[in-house]
């Protein structure tokens, strides 16, 4: 495969993931809205994983990892971080194939993604972030109960599970007859948009794939510049708080540096503007965190071009307050 075989994962990989999770994943909507191309003056398809298990693209990577543990090591359990969609994709993974799960979870996670994530049977673990380590703590956990370790997007099997989303842009683009040319796609750690463009760029090289952050989130961004995993500013805060990742993921970002077109950065008030749109206009339920692609095509952000571009609006779990103070704003 030339370059992409020293990369963590390839195409092969994701098709492979595709099947693993066949059965188990939603196979989720690619919607398109009369007003909002008209907005954008160009065919926009949106890759709806609100509608998938847990209300977030994050159960394809868990299943696909999770699925792989051998039957005999499944009693440990498996151990994760995250400040909530990879928890509840984990939680509902371990309990679809019998097994305990344990997560670390920020202390200020959203109450509906710590009350999800408990519901599906998980143990939570609470931590400080700005005192404590969460992957220290989870460390520690595991080395105890001898339980897998399920990283939020530093794992080859997680980064190919979330590439099937890629995968399915491709058929039901190609069903509904939409010529694309350019996708968009959130980035904390960037194991979504490096899976989706290990499976687009291989069946579909012409497709420009961009990572989108929030503004003081950037690291995918400068890094794609500057050629280096660089870090995000201490003290940095944003609303969307599925992409508070502090660097690019030592195996998410040699994949990304490689495969994609670059990086797009929107502010958290674009965001609550576009949460906005998906209400009254799209219909759609939309978290801060999944509506940044959206956000970066909305506010003129994407480079334009003539054909399709597939926005994936990447989770719908936000907490209900939240949601409604930004509604009324």
């Amino acid at each position: 495969m030339g370059v992409a075989a020293a990369l963590a994962i390839g195409a092969e990989d994701v098709r492979d993931a595709a099947t693993q999770i066949s059965g188990a994943a939603v196979r989720t909507p690619l919607l398109e809205n009369a007003a909002l191309n008209a907005r954008t003056g160009r065919r926009v398809l949106i890759k709806f994983e609100g509608a998938q298990h847990t209300g977030s693209f994050k159960f394809r990577g868990a299943y696909n990892r999770l699925s792989r543990i051998a039957p005999g090591d499944r009693a440990a359990g498996v151990v994760a971080w995250s400040s909530g969609n990879h928890a509840q994709g984990v939680a509902a993974a371990a309990r679809l194939l019998g097994m305990p799960a344990t997560i670390v979870m920020p202390a200020d996670a959203p109450a509906i993604k710590i009350g999800n994530t408990r519901a599906l049977g998980a143990e939570i673990i609470f931590y400080d972030r700005a005192t404590q380590s969460r992957e220290a703590i989870a460390t520690a956990i595991a080395l105890e109960r001898g339980a897998v370790i399920v990283p939020s997007y530093d794992d080859p099997h997680i980064i190919a599970g979330q590439g099937t989303v890629g995968l399915e842009i491709l058929h039901q683009a190609r069903e509904a007859g939409a010529d694309v040319g350019q996708i968009l796609a959130c980035c904390g750690g960037g194991g979504l948009v490096a899976g989706i463009a290990t499976a687009v760029k291989d069946a579909a090289p012409e497709v420009d794939i961009y990572a989108v952050e929030p503004d003081a989130f950037d690291d995918t961004t400068r890094s794609l510049a500057s050629g280096i995993r660089e870090i995000v500013a201490t003290g940095s805060t944003s609303i969307c708080d599925a992409l508070l990742a502090p660097s690019p993921g030592e195996l998410t970002f040699p994949i990304n540096r490689t495969l994609l077109a670059g990086g797009l950065t929107v502010s958290d008030d674009e965001v609550r503007t576009t949460i906005r749109f998906a209400f009254e206009t799209l219909k759609l339920v939309v978290e801060p965190g999944g509506a940044v692609a959206l956000a970066a095509l909305l506010h003129g952000k994407a480079p334009y071009r003539n054909d399709a571009v597939a926005v994936v609006v990447s989770g719908a779990n936000v907490d209900p307050a939240d949601y409604a103070a930004i509604l009324r704003s």
